[in-house]
């Protein structure tokens, strides 16, 4: 084989070689802009869980409000729970609240504003064997409460997530706007509240401070793409030489 047949024999090798080693750093460099952005996110995320509580925006600003903007946001106001209204999520714990853990509900609660509408309240976690009202029946407050808490959206249902159970009035996420559709709940807000203060007569529902514990690996994984891509030139650049000894030899 000569030269020329050599060279004609390693173009499209050549070309898939470089459009792999070209798809392999371009994943390694979208992996480091996700790290700044994690970062950034994780700050700001951080920033708002621990400041001061800010009054609950009026119903006419809740059309404005969105979770790139305002989730986590720390809020308080003066609401009356409607405890015949509560709704129970299934949770076997929380990367939010890392004094949670094991299998249990939280109590969701539509929490009626001295202007009538109704706010959504996570009123926090019950155990599976206190998940009737008869066994947390000092956390059933009656009167209006001061509540300070973190503003939430919807959680979006995975794809393996189990169908909600309405006839137990069990919920496997967090989509409030989901539950208000089934139990009739009106003039809600598009967010609901991860309820930190008070605490619950008798201690349940149990309430408690959110946590910013997001996962920041993405270095790992552009170490990993950079790595593979450095791989594949080594042993493209062996293979083609290789090629070329036996070419010549041919020759």
């Amino acid at each position: 084989m000569n030269a020329r047949e050599t060279r004609s024999s390693l173009l499209w090798p050549s070309l898939l070689a470089f459009a792999g080693f070209l798809v392999l750093v371009g994943l390694g460099t979208w992996q480091i802009e996700r790290k700044f952005w994690k970062e950034a996110l994780i700050a700001t995320l951080a920033e708002r869980v621990t400041a001061a509580p800010a009054a609950l925006p009026g119903r006419e600003q809740w059309a404005q409000l969105s979770p790139t903007n305002d989730e986590f946001r720390r809020v308080r106001f003066r609401a009356e729970f409607i405890h015949t209204e509560e709704a129970f999520v299934y949770t076997i714990g929380s990367a939010l609240r890392t004094d949670i853990s094991g299998p249990g509900y939280w109590i969701f609660t539509p929490a009626r504003l001295t202007d009538g509408s109704v706010v959504i309240v996570n009123r926090g976690y019950v155990p599976q064997d206190k998940l009737d009202t008869h066994t947390r029946g000092e956390g059933q407050v009656l009167d209006a409460v001061e509540i300070v808490g973190a503003m939430r959206w919807p959680e979006a249902r995975g794809l393996f997530t189990p169908k909600d159970d309405l006839g137990r009035n069990v919920w496997y996420v967090r989509d409030h706007i989901a539950m208000a559709a089934a139990k009739g709940w009106n003039q809600i807000g598009p967010f609901y509240i991860d309820q930190e203060s008070p605490a619950s007569p008798g201690g349940l529902p149990k309430v408690g401070p959110l946590t910013v514990q997001l996962r920041n690996e993405h270095l790992q994984y552009a170490i990993t793409w950079y790595g593979l891509a450095i791989v594949l030139a080594a042993v493209f650049t062996i293979w083609a030489r290789g090629r070329r000894r036996i070419s010549a030899a041919e020759s």
